[in-house]
């Protein structure tokens, strides 16, 4: 292969991981001095981090006062399995789905819950879905940023401000990034480990007053287990959304969401962080219009991500491979980034076409990714000269 002359600079950061994502800039363990070690969630010092994080996720999102904001086990896919498990079943529903993880709720709803009504609205990765043939008489289940094809809903206005089913939204890899509609969505789930960097295995599960009158009119006629239930007695638990977490969490963990959310107010809320971000994918676009050699997977520049950046390789050469060929050059790389520890992790995900996905996410600086586009450049000249080597 050709030895072809590295860049000179180098990004701060390399960490490019979709999740869990990079710390925030500046971030060390020391930040987590503060942490609850050692002391019970709910005692008075653990249940008041705990409501903490609570308040100023509601501060820095904006989420409405009368919606309920709760720490639940599992991650994002915990959050999304809490509320199809507890509000589906009441109406018939449709389902969303353009990459990995919406296809993985499409498969909860139809093969585990066996809802028998059901409508499936899918798309190829890097393209949505027609948004127009959406019945909001119905619940709607739908990823807002598919975090493994870098492909978003534009916005809320395909969503019926009077609709009579719920909306249930994946917002895992958008929240604090994208401007959420609020009054159009009645479930909105995340994990701390995306935008904002945090440590993963706890979710986060907002609710509208529309989906608390569900939960408390309603009863699904399978059994839920205790992870799940919401409501006690017909009424919800609203301890749950106050900070009484239904598992144990780790007080270390959310010390560090505490860390996250003060960095993120500090810089100017949600309108900062989203600004980050748009400036990232900013620089990605930029560096994408000058390139013959790739592309963003995302067909519309209006439903590109702004946190998930997904691309593919357009050289008439590299797509001229097979698939196993395409897939090994991609492969090849994010393996000579990696090796060079300038880009860490950015291989697509595993079920998306072959080709690079770069975090742009909030505590990434446009900096390093104005560095990084450099390193791209490199790793795809080498790898195109050890080609015509081959060749």
């Amino acid at each position: 292969m050709a030895d072809l002359a590295m860049p000179g600079r180098r990004p701060v950061n390399s960490n490019y991981s979709s999740g869990p994502c990079a710390k925030r800039p500046g971030w060390s363990l020391e930040a987590l001095k503060d942490a609850a070690l050692g002391r019970s969630h709910r005692a008075k010092i653990g249940k008041a981090k705990l409501q903490k994080a609570i308040d100023l996720t509601r501060s820095v999102l904006g989420v409405p006062a009368d919606y309920r904001i709760g720490i639940v086990p599992a991650s994002d896919t915990g959050a999304v399995e809490m509320a199809l498990w507890s509000l589906l079943g009441a109406r018939g529903v449709d389902l969303l789905a353009w990459e990995s993880f919406g296809e993985g709720w499409v498969t909860d709803v139809v093969k585990q819950l066996k809802l028998a009504d059901v409508r499936t609205f899918t798309a190829d990765y890097g393209k949505l879905p027609d948004l127009g043939k959406v019945d909001f008489d119905r619940d709607v289940v739908f990823t807002w940023n598919g975090t493994t094809s870098g492909v978003r809903v534009p916005d809320g206005e395909w969503i019926d401000a009077d609709r009579a089913g719920l909306t249930i939204c994946d917002a895992t890899s958008a929240a604090f990034a994208q401007d959420l509609a609020w009054s159009k969505l009645d479930v909105v789930t995340f994990s701390w480990q995306k935008v904002l960097g945090g440590e993963a295995a706890h979710g986060m599960l907002i609710l509208s007053p529309r989906a608390v009158e569900r939960l408390e009119s309603y009863k699904p006629a399978w059994p839920l287990p205790k992870i799940f239930r919401m409501t006690k007695g017909g009424k919800l638990i609203e301890g749950i959304f106050v900070g009484e977490t239904i598992n144990t969490p780790s007080m270390l963990a959310v010390e560090d969401y505490l860390d996250a959310l003060t960095w993120a107010e500090g810089l100017g809320g949600f309108a900062a962080l989203e600004a980050r971000c748009d400036a990232n994918l900013g620089v990605l676009a930029d560096w994408v219009a000058k390139r013959d050699w790739v592309d963003f997977l995302a067909a519309e520049p209006e439903t590109r991500s702004n946190t998930s950046v997904c691309l593919v390789i357009t050289d008439p050469a590299v797509k001229a491979l097979d698939a196993d060929g395409q897939a090994a050059f991609a492969k090849g790389i994010a393996s000579a980034l990696e090796k060079a520890k300038v880009a860490y992790d950015i291989g697509s995900y595993r079920d998306a076409p072959a080709g690079l996905r770069i975090w742009a996410g909030a505590t990434i600086e446009a900096s390093d990714l104005a560095i990084l586009t450099e390193w791209l450049d490199w790793a795809f000249a080498t790898q195109k000269a050890g080609l015509k080597q081959a060749a």
